[in-house]
């Protein structure tokens, strides 16, 4: 049992990096480190801005 669970959350983990599951949590982690005195946006705020950098900058996307 101990090495099916270790397998599910490897899988986890994986999905959780090709997905940017931990993309928020890294960014607050660079806004409190490199600038404390700027606000942390929420989880929420911090998706919304990033989808829609995304929407305006294309060139990432692949169609």
């Amino acid at each position: 049992m101990n090495t099916v669970l270790r397998a599910g959350r490897g899988v986890v983990w994986y999905m959780n990096s090709i997905l940017g599951g931990q993309d928020y949590a890294r960014y607050v982690e660079h806004l409190r480190r490199n600038h404390p005195d700027r606000p942390v946006p929420s989880e929420r705020d911090y998706w919304r801005e990033r989808h829609a950098a995304a929407a305006r900058n294309p060139a990432n996307r692949c169609c």
